[in-house]
């Protein structure tokens, strides 16, 4: 069985408020909403929201009203795995407090972003496919992920001639200058328009979840009286493949990224939504 797994118990501390409830669509979606039905059209009929215990029922009630019952959509509180503290685990704790729930492979998005069907579909045939020693990153060409405004982070991708993941370098103040090339700032440099970028969607084979669990363990003995530092999946999936464990395919998207960082973005992203 494959699952979709959705991280939904962010604090949206940028945007002001709970991103994964916020209405974008024209008949009142929001982001999560796009992300269930592009994964019903590739097939999937399980779902797995993570969430936190405030927003539970409100997020229940929305996802009751938008979806029919021929989707399984369970739930998983966040808060409540692990120790408590302010800030969430991270995204690597996040996925682990899914475990009960996930029995086989699982594709993992964010809730306050639009992939887009394509993608989807996509990310779970190249899942169905992989050994059990791969995960996959679905990537999207940057041009197609910046903001009409404002500088963005995103993780560019390099993959060598096998299409396998060999270098994932978080690249922070991207954005494009009136002479319509795309530079960062951190590192320095120019980027073409179909430079691979992650924005966070990966599937995974169901072993993973005995990793996450003991890297927890591990993270809670080095770090956990420190109470803002993440137990984060691309770290546990990097280390994984630094111990030759685990290979990441790169799988391209051509679709258009939609999503929200601060306030002024819920506009444009309500347009593009509506034109799609």
């Amino acid at each position: 069985m494959t699952h979709l797994v959705v991280m939904a118990a962010g604090l949206g501390s940028r945007f002001g408020g709970d991103k994964q409830l916020v209405d974008v669509g024209p008949n009142g979606e929001a982001f999560l909403d796009y992300g269930i039905r592009g994964a019903v059209a590739a097939g999937v009929t399980d779902v797995v929201v993570i969430v936190r215990s405030e927003i539970e029922a409100t997020l229940r009630e929305h996802l009751a009203q938008h979806h029919g019952p021929e989707v399984n959509i369970e739930f998983v509180l966040q808060d409540q795995h692990g120790p408590d503290r302010a800030k969430p685990w991270g995204t690597a704790h996040a996925v682990l407090t899914a475990a009960p729930l996930v029995t086989g492979r699982f594709l993992v998005v964010n809730a306050d972003d639009y992939y887009g069907d394509d993608s989807y579909q996509q990310g779970f045939d190249a899942l169905a496919a992989a050994d059990d020693d791969e995960a996959i990153i679905v990537a999207f060409r940057l041009e197609n992920t910046l903001p009409p405004a404002g500088s963005v982070s995103r993780g560019v991708c390099a993959a060598d001639a096998d299409g396998f993941l060999t270098e994932l370098v978080e690249t922070h103040g991207i954005e494009r200058g009136e002479d319509g090339v795309i530079r960062s700032t951190d590192p320095e440099g120019e980027h073409p328009g179909d430079t691979l970028v992650s924005m966070n969607m990966m599937a995974f084979p169901s072993w993973l979840m005995t990793e996450l669990e003991s890297g927890f363990e591990t993270f809670l003995a080095e770090h956990g009286d420190e109470p803002k530092t993440e137990f984060l999946l691309p770290d546990v999936v990097a280390k994984l493949q630094s111990e030759g464990r685990l290979k990441v395919r790169v799988v391209e998207t051509a679709e258009q990224w939609i999503g929200v960082t601060n306030p002024d973005d819920l506009e444009p992203a309500r347009e593009a939504l509506a034109n799609k």
